[in-house]
């Protein structure tokens, strides 16, 4: 048997590993999170199209007006484009419900970040009595929890009403 062969590494092939993992490190996560804006952002309500999304106004900054439609955060609602005539009269009650909920007084948003869909932002909605929008329309039987999972259809019979 001969001698053990002994490791000799490359220069260039270090330098290059070397420079490899310092522009790894230096550069950071390629993905991270968009921000959130904690809040709350007061906004008026221009209209509700749905249980579940609100076109509002709302004052971001000092004298910083924008307009926006809003996914209220927490909850799945019927879609006024429904698949069938069952889950469009269930996705009218729901926005009614929410009209009617809302009122004419301001809403206060809450972790306010961007949608998965663009064009919008997902927030939590507290009425201006405090109530979360959310949670009144689940409990009273309008719409479902969700947290980003597959929706649930609407015409199978297992919707509400």
């Amino acid at each position: 048997m001969g001698s053990p062969k002994t490791f000799t590494p490359c220069p260039a092939r270090s330098a290059g590993l070397w420079l490899a993992l310092l522009s790894t490190l230096l550069s950071g996560p390629t993905h991270a999170a968009p921000p959130a804006l904690p809040g709350p952002i007061p906004a008026e309500v221009l209209e509700v199209l749905d249980g579940d999304t609100l076109l509002v106004r709302a004052t971001i900054w000092l004298g910083q007006v924008v307009e926006t439609h809003v996914r209220v955060d927490g909850l799945d609602a019927p879609e006024m484009r429904a698949r069938c005539p069952h889950e469009r009269e269930l996705a009218e009650t729901a926005r009614d419900h929410a009209r009617r909920l809302i009122g004419a007084a301001p809403v206060r948003l809450l972790d306010v970040q961007p949608d998965k869909y663009g064009g919008r932002v997902r927030a939590r909605v507290l009425t201006g009595g405090g109530d979360d929008l959310s949670a009144a329309l689940i409990a009273a039987g309008l719409a479902r929890p969700y947290h980003g999972e597959r929706r649930q259809p609407w015409c199978d019979g297992t919707g509400m009403g």
